[in-house]
């Protein structure tokens, strides 16, 4: 994206030999021509002098920098709707993500300037390069924010001046001269700007990107025009960099030669909403500042700027819970003055206010600073603009839908929990997903609550600018919301290579709603379904699968065809998952464990038809008696039998018993006991509280040859030390007291259960959970 040039980034390429550059003394061409208002871009003191100036000159028309195009956009910045910060947006209409943003603060010149040609009944338009010129070039024409030396060395302007001025700093040099002075003659700093940028131009050879040359031709056309129709009534309001080469006297012709055979696009512009922190240079902006919050506030709050500072980062404090009383803003503000008269500055600045808040209402801790900087002094404001603005009809949908489901679009981050129960908040997340299927990430889903059920999700929402550049490319795939989801839902089933990339784009399709997706989607995923012979592909796409079946029943989407699906895939998994397991070594081993888990758990939310549960019960029988099954898969699968009560306990014993023989080799068993017994599985209580089973542990470790326990010994150590620490302990007190030791009772608790109280809660259960009771 190619952003406006801060304090014009640009420079021109050297002129002909016999044309000497004209530097001005004054902000015009000549006495009594147009007014030439070099300014940096997003600087409240330009700002201030733009209004002053324009104030006392009053003329006809204003050209402000910026693409030709956005003439036909300009009264909307007049609009009661239209709030700052905002950015002019030109994209290619067949390409949409070569795009370009122009952001304009209510503390930017340009910005200031529309505003008061509207308010006055001037002209205005725009006079840079057309948008159509600048996004069809070569993405390397111009990618540089700073001016350009003659031997091809970047230079930022305002830095140059720092440090001919003894300035180390460039922004304390800006704000010392521009942005805290006093009142004076307004005109006096574009005078002055005029001057040193005609110098620091003429010194550095004019020389500058390839753009330069071509942006500045049609300035100094579009001013000649402008002076064809008003005179010399006219005032330009542009980055400082771009004033002396207005006043080349250069000829119409050799002018229009530079702009001969331009490559061209057919553009579409817009106004969008922008926020304060796209404006810091942190965030990747080249014209940005530093600090866009305090520019913000030096801007509009013109008399006693500190106190009012103060006050504001007071109030942000006590609201997120730190004693800052009064006395500590007016002592902030006096240490404030101080330091500024000792570093001789003409008022306080951000240097001296930030030094103030850190020892005086942040007590020397940056923590809080911290905060302070991030809320106030770069800021989340986002600004807005009116419905009538131009927008492609995929926005103007997203638009309506984010009204009626009351989502407003905001700069900061929001967690918003929704109950899919609810018709609005299932809306709001079929909307939200359908948005991500198409790339726009304004929310994306955050850990919910503990114990919520599935009916409930999180979603982090941030609304970023660039969301409308997405919103802008997702507009090929259709007009609304939902046309344009289906529709690249359906492209990428036909361009998915793999069976996880479609069972994922399926239950992102069930979670989105799109029922018109779904055949397509379907048809591929059975069809790729029926071609993968991996198991362990299938084994990775199943869960997905469940997931989707879940989820789409509490959404109330049909899902009978993707339940087929499922379990067609279950079946191939319980017939190809015993072989696939047999003679693996111990590093396949274990990828292969999480797949089980995550086949065992899809399985019971899968509804069971035919006879799948039983069918992977047998399969989990067979890895745990297969001897050339890897220890690791034989002790996982004997945890999760036991775990669903498919194998009494004494059963679970005798597996233990076979794995630990004195025969087994201690790097197979020990591999047995990290499946059975790993802390994912929660296997320390297990041994805490099965006396048998700790029992076999602890005979078989005490039957380790000397030789081969250190090779078990790492294999052991990862398994045990993944414990809870109150889980070791146990362990270890019983392990203390001797063999036959048991875990001590807990209160309250009889040894054995009580069936008959035990069977009275089922009633209620089934009523909960709709269920009908077993006769």
């Amino acid at each position: 994206m190619t952003p406006p040039t801060a304090f014009s980034s640009s420079a021109v390429a050297p002129p002909p030999a016999t044309t000497a550059p004209s530097v001005p003394r004054c902000p015009r061409v000549d006495p009594g021509g147009p007014l030439l208002l070099g300014v940096r871009h997003h600087g409240p003191g330009s700002a201030r002098g733009v209004r002053a100036v324009l104030e006392a000159e009053r003329p006809a028309a204003v050209l402000i920098e910026g693409p030709a195009e956005a003439d036909a956009l300009v009264e909307l910045a007049a609009d009661p709707d239209m709030r700052p910060p905002v950015a002019l947006l030109a994209h290619a209409v067949d390409d949409p993500g070569r795009a370009a943003f122009w952001p304009m603060a209510e503390f930017s010149p340009e910005w200031v300037a529309i505003r008061w040609a509207l308010d006055r009944g001037a002209a205005v338009r725009f006079f840079d390069l057309p948008a159509a010129h600048t996004l069809a070039a070569d993405p390397t024409w111009d990618d540089g924010e700073e001016g350009v030396a003659g031997d091809g060395a970047r230079i930022d302007p305002v830095a140059e001046l720092a440090g001919a001025a003894g300035y180390e700093d460039a922004e304390r040099w800006w704000e010392d001269v521009v942005e805290l002075r006093g009142d004076g003659d307004p005109a006096a700093p574009f005078r002055a700007l005029a001057e040193a940028m005609g110098a620091l131009r003429e010194a550095y050879g004019h020389g500058g990107h390839p753009r330069d040359l071509v942006r500045e031709a049609y300035m100094r056309l579009r001013l000649r025009a402008a002076r064809k129709e008003f005179g010399d009534s006219v005032a330009v309001v542009c980055g400082a960099w771009h004033v002396p080469a207005l006043t080349l006297r250069t000829t119409v012709a050799a002018d229009r030669a530079l702009l001969k055979g331009l490559p061209k696009v057919r553009t579409g512009t817009t106004w969008v909403p922008w926020t304060h922190r796209r404006l810091a240079r942190r965030s990747g902006y080249g014209a940005g500042i530093d600090a866009p919050g305090w520019y913000a506030h030096l801007f509009t709050a013109p008399d006693r700027p500190v106190e009012r500072w103060m006050t504001e980062v007071a109030g942000l404090l006590r609201a997120e819970d730190h004693p800052v009383s009064p006395a500590h803003v007016i002592e902030a503000v006096r240490l404030a003055g101080t330091l500024a008269a000792l570093r001789g500055r003409p008022r306080p600045g951000l240097d001296e206010t930030t030094d103030a808040v850190r020892a005086v209402l942040c007590e020397g801790s940056d923590a809080p600073l911290a905060l302070v900087r991030d809320r106030l002094v770069v800021g989340d404001v986002l600004g807005a603009v009116p419905e009538g603005a131009p927008a492609v009809p995929l926005q103007r949908d997203l638009t309506r839908r984010q009204r009626s489901l009351r989502l407003r679009p905001e700069a900061q981050d929001r967690e918003l929990a929704l109950d899919l129960r609810k018709e609005t908040d299932a809306d709001r997340s079929r909307l939200l997903h359908r948005l991500r299927l198409l790339g726009v990430h304004w929310g994306a889903p955050a850990p919910g609550r503990a114990g919520t059920g599935t009916f409930r999700e999180t979603w982090r929402l941030r609304w970023e600018p660039e969301l409308h550049v997405r919103v802008a490319e997702a507009g090929v795939w259709g007009t609304t919301v939902e046309a344009a989801a289906t529709a690249r839902a359906e492209a990428r089933a036909v361009a998915a290579t793999t069976l996880t990339d479609i069972t994922a784009l399926a239950e992102d399709c069930l979670l989105a709603g799109l029922a018109g997706a779904l055949p397509g989607v379907m048809r591929a995923l059975a069809d790729r379904a029926a071609l993968d012979t991996d198991v362990t592909h299938l084994a990775r796409a199943l869960p997905a699968l469940a997931r989707a079946l879940r989820y789409g029943d509490v959404r109330g989407t049909g899902t009978a065809a993707l339940g087929e699906v499922a379990a067609g895939l279950a079946e191939r998994i319980c017939v190809g998952l015993p072989p696939a397991c047999a003679g693996l070594d111990a590093g396949a081993a274990a990828p292969l464990r999480e797949r089980i888990e995550e086949v065992h758990q899809a399985l019971g939310l899968l509804p069971d038809v035919g006879g799948t549960r039983e069918r992977w019960t047998g399969v989990l029988h067979r890895l745990a008696t297969h001897d050339r099954v890897p220890g690791l898969l034989r002790g996982r699968a004997a945890r999760l039998l036991l775990d669903e009560g498919r194998i009494p306990d004494d059963g679970a014993a005798l597996l233990m018993g076979r794995a630990l023989s004195p025969g087994a080799r201690p790097p197979d068993a020990a591999a047995w006991i990290e499946g059975f017994a790993g802390a994912a599985s929660g296997g320390g209580l297990l041994l805490v509280h099965d006396e048998r089973l700790r029992g076999l542990v602890d005979a078989w470790l005490a039957s380790v040859p000397a030789e081969a326990f250190t090779d078990v010994l790492p294999l052991l150590r990862r398994t045990f030390a993944a414990y809870e620490p109150g889980v070791r302990r146990a362990l270890g007190e019983l392990a203390a007291r001797g063999p036959g030791a048991s875990a001590p009772g807990v209160p309250g608790f009889a040894p054995d259960p009580d069936r008959e109280r035990a069977d009275a809660v089922l009633p209620l259960l089934h009523l909960v959970l709709g269920t009908e009771v077993p006769a």
